[in-house]
């Protein structure tokens, strides 16, 4: 019996030996192995099929377009610790005043306003500061310091601190309740505090303080958003601050410096005051009023300079607009020639007018003229981030048979994640191809960049190839000969996909290449497979409107 009782106790000091090591020891120590996150306190941010299960952060909030919101934007609130103090505010009980003697008679202290609302100097007596305002405080007691030092005895006074307050917030703000401050705490510090004006329900307008039944003042806050103006409001414990419901509201869009929403008190607003708020932007011409009654809509368009006499309603939308049409364009002209770099032209101007004023020299190449036009960039922006978005998709969508097959389709879902960011970061270059036979009748428009070619006696090579280089041009070498002196092709096996660019911004097959011309590029696009042929068809085309578009080449 005592063998069998040796054996569970040698048993039970083991296992707690054992588990005092697993929970205590330092795994990278002792070799054992890694602790459940759950004892160990650490998160791990993927599952054992290596996705990444960090939470998403969450988006936030999108900006009220009521025009006053900006007051309140999580940084405004004040907290409660006063720098200076308004030269109006008027002393009361428990503030604390800075007193400074010094020559022949030397104190510095504070001095708390006792509840007979006196303060005690020293060797001076008593002096009742209750009501008096923050302005007057030092003339005061430098009057009274001097009834009984009347030479060599300076004084400083200064308010130092004013009374704790508890004021209630309420009406349409985010947090109503009890909000502790001092006295001399601005209106906006406790609305701040309550969480700002409710902006989807509450009124900038329409504020109100109330201490006890009466009011003692109502904010307009777009007065002091406008014009600077804000009545400074000295608070006593239990005063309250109302904000009323929104009245009526108006839109402002367009050609404006403040598009926002706002708010006004009466049925209707005058449009002048309106753009007096909204601010149109120099060469704003044109003011549209929409309106909406019922179920009918209507819409009024008039001038800027008519704007007097007329009046905004309710919930109506007032847009800005420069209704001016262009007269004269200017496009650029670089590269190689010797004339103006900038030309003005008339609206509607073609390329023909922009060839004649051209000085070309001994080293332009006219009948490779290459076209850059904004517009046709951003298009081709768009089509590029359509097609990465389609690809995104397709990476992870791909559905798996067995396990093994799902971890090939995460680390490859990776791979395109990282592919895409980098090919959303390439900005297209818009070069337009002209055709030689009818490029006098190409319509110019506004920036256009006109790029005259050099002449030059190379070849570049790009892409997938062992030295990327620039080859003196040879009559007699083609495509292969070029790729072969760069090194040959990086892939082990298989065709890479190889485009040839011309100087004229035209890109063509190399299969369909019969001669490489002087300033040609050879681009090898990267190779790559994958058992999705969506995926692989899209980064296929991925890769060459980049190289096209963009003259880039990304590696997977």
């Amino acid at each position: 019996m005592k063998l069998v009782k040796s054996i569970f106790l040698l048993i039970f000091m083991q296992a707690s030996q054992s588990y005092a090591i697993g929970v205590t020891a330092d795994p990278e120590l002792t070799g054992a192995a890694p602790l459940p996150s759950l004892i160990s306190q650490q998160t791990n941010s993927t599952d054992n099929s290596g996705f990444d299960n960090t939470p998403v952060p969450q988006p936030q909030p999108a900006a009220s377009r009521m025009f006053g919101a900006q007051l309140f934007t999580g940084t405004t609130a004040d907290s409660g610790n006063t720098i200076g103090f308004n030269p109006n505010y008027v002393l009361g009980l428990g503030d604390t005043v800075q007193i400074r003697l010094w020559g022949a008679f030397n104190f510095d202290g504070a001095l708390t306003v006792d509840p007979k609302g006196n303060i005690f100097v020293p060797n001076v007596g008593p002096l009742n500061v209750n009501g008096v305002p923050n302005s007057q405080l030092n003339g005061l007691v430098t009057a009274k310091v001097k009834e009984v030092y009347q030479s060599n005895v300076n004084v400083y006074a200064s308010l130092l601190q004013a009374q704790p307050v508890k004021v209630f917030v309420t009406g349409y703000v985010k947090k109503p309740g009890l909000y502790g401050g001092v006295a001399s705490d601005s209106l906006l510090s406790y609305l701040s505090k309550a969480g700002g004006v409710d902006s989807d329900r509450g009124s900038y307008i329409d504020i109100e303080v109330k201490r006890g039944k009466s009011i003692r003042s109502h904010i307009n806050l777009y007065d002091f958003l406008l014009n600077g103006a804000l009545n400074l409001s000295q608070f006593a414990d239990g005063d309250t601050i109302v904000v009323g419901p929104r009245k009526y509201t108006f839109s402002v869009e367009g050609d404006v410096y403040n598009s926002y929403d706002f708010e006004f008190a009466d049925s209707t607003i005058p449009v002048t005051e309106a753009l007096n708020w909204a601010r149109p932007k120099p060469g704003s011409t044109h003011f549209t009023i929409i309106r909406k009654q019922g179920s009918m809509k209507r819409t009024e368009y008039y001038p800027l300079s008519s704007a007097y006499g007329k009046n905004l309603q309710g919930g109506d939308q007032l847009i800005i607009s420069s209704d001016r049409y262009a007269g004269t364009i200017q496009v650029r002209i670089e590269g190689a020639h010797s004339g103006e770099h900038a030309i003005v032209l008339p609206y509607g101007s073609t390329m023909k007018q922009v060839l004649t004023q051209i000085r070309p020299n001994s080293m332009s190449q006219l009948n490779n003229i290459q076209l850059y036009r904004h517009s046709v960039a951003a298009r081709q922006k768009e089509m590029l981030d359509t097609s990465l978005q389609k690809l995104e998709e397709a990476s992870l969508s791909s559905q798996s048979a067995t396990q093994e097959e799902a971890r090939l389709r995460v680390q490859e879902a990776q791979l395109v994640s990282r592919f895409v960011a980098k090919a959303r970061n390439v900005v297209p270059k818009g070069q337009v191809v002209l055709n030689e036979s009818n490029i006098d009748n190409v319509i110019l428009e506004d920036g256009d960049v006109i790029t005259i070619p050099e002449k030059t006696s190379l070849v570049m090579i790009h892409g997938s190839v062992l030295f990327p280089n620039a080859i003196s041009w040879d009559k007699k070498l083609d495509v292969d000969d070029y790729i072969e002196k760069c090194g040959g092709l990086t892939q082990k096996s298989g065709q890479s996909k190889i485009i040839v660019i011309h100087q004229d911004g035209s890109a063509v097959n190399a299969d369909d290449v019969d001669d490489i011309q002087p300033g040609d590029e050879i681009m090898v696009l990267p190779k790559y497979e994958s058992k999705n042929l969506e995926i692989t068809r899209g980064i296929s085309t991925i890769l060459y409107q980049l190289a096209v578009a963009a003259k880039v080449i990304l590696e997977l």
